[in-house]
């Protein structure tokens, strides 16, 4: 139930990050993850507007309701599907799966940012972190946008790869976009001001959701340091040092590993500070976290291979 067969897993995987590399993100209107967020707007739109406890009830039903009905009724359609074309069920699959990542477009902007400050652009900079973080960035100086661009991209590495991956390994194209809704639900209305109740069930899901996603990719990161020349011991002492000092349970893994690997320290103004002040936080930094970004992923399509191997192998013995 879910995975399809292994030979299966991998062409789906290869013709996604094929898409992913030659177009990008596809149109909004045939966007997966717009429907989804389409969905999540239309549950907000007839939440109780009052009541601590019935908005954290209605809360957990969205949640709950609609996670339940991508997995089963995706995975019921494309069983139908695969018994009527093998062909239109793999692409299919590739295009959800794609929409459930977007390797491309996060190391693209990643890249146009260090541009923008390399050539001293600094109001466009600001303009365009829009797209990467939910801070003000009207007022932050070239180092405090080098700084969230490099946390942004670390951070997304486990949201926008490496978890959605995972969980299409492990549950197939519908487990990718259940893993995506989650992420949705929470990005829309987790718990923070008046979402505090109602958003708290999306929230707490995407947390545990990511747990296993981020401590994989803060690994990664680790392991991988000497290839987007950074130091690995510094890596694993600052991680394992500082990942508790965010919010998140999550997100503070990657960004101190990636703190520590570039001996530099990441802060978000009275929010967090992640890693010692050991060296300037240039522009020309931002691509060895966009190589990190895809190392990481890489390593993430290795494991992909040696997974189906191995289901392939139990298979054939069985």
């Amino acid at each position: 139930m879910f995975l399809a067969p292994p030979a299966e897993v991998l062409l789906v995987l290869v013709l996604a990050l094929a898409y992913d590399q030659l177009f990008g993100e596809p149109p909004t209107p045939l966007h997966p993850v717009a429907w989804l967020g389409n969905l999540v707007a239309l549950w907000e739109r007839f939440a109780p507007k009052i009541g601590p406890n019935r908005q954290l009830l209605y809360g957990l039903l969205a949640v709950l309701s609609s996670i339940g009905l991508v997995l089963f009724g995706l995975n019921y359609g494309l069983e139908w599907l695969r018994g009527w074309s093998w062909g239109a069920t793999v692409t299919i699959e590739a295009f959800l799966l794609k929409s459930c990542f977007s390797l491309r477009m996060l190391g693209e902007v990643g890249l146009k940012m260090r541009r923008l400050l390399a050539g001293g652009k600094l109001e466009e900079a600001r303009f365009e972190m829009r797209s990467l973080v939910s801070r003000d960035a009207s007022k932050l100086t070239d180092e405090q946008i080098t700084a969230a661009t490099i946390e942004s991209v670390t951070e997304n590495t486990t949201d926008s790869f490496v978890a959605p991956i995972l969980f299409f390994l492990f549950l197939g194209v519908p487990g990718a976009l259940a893993y995506r809704l989650a992420n949705t639900f929470d990005s829309m209305i987790g718990y923070r001001g008046h979402y505090e109740y109602l958003g708290k069930a999306g929230a707490r899901l995407d947390d545990i959701l990511n747990f296993i996603p981020a401590r994989l990719t803060a690994f990664l990161l680790i392991q991988s340091a000497p290839w987007y020349k950074g130091d690995r011991a510094n890596a694993r002492k600052i991680a394992l040092r500082d990942h508790r000092r965010t919010s998140s349970p999550n997100a503070g893994w990657t960004m101190a590993a990636m703190a520590g690997a570039l001996h530099i320290q990441l802060e978000k103004v009275n929010h967090y500070r992640l890693g010692d002040d050991e060296g300037l936080i240039v522009p020309g930094l931002i691509n060895r976290a966009v190589a990190a970004l895809y190392i990481v992923a890489a390593e993430c399509v290795v494991l992909a291979l040696l997974l189906s191997g191995l289901q392939w192998f139990l298979q054939s013995i069985s």
